[in-house]
């Protein structure tokens, strides 16, 4: 699920450095919101990242 169904942003890994520099694994996870599109003139329900929607590349429904 937290995956753009437009651009396919997905979520990444990383470290959390303390302050003595050990280190914990992390996710970094895409800002994803549930939106109604239209999709060939019919509406669906997608998965979009914020980038997406603010750039204009999925039309509401």
């Amino acid at each position: 699920m937290a995956k753009c169904a437009v651009c396919g942003k997905g979520v990444l890994f990383g470290n959390n450095v303390s302050h003595s520099h050990r280190r914990s694994n992390r996710m970094f996870k895409p800002n994803i919101k549930s939106v109604r599109c239209k999709v060939n003139g019919a509406t669906k329900r997608l998965y979009v990242c914020t980038r997406c929607l603010r750039s204009g590349k999925v039309e509401r429904a």
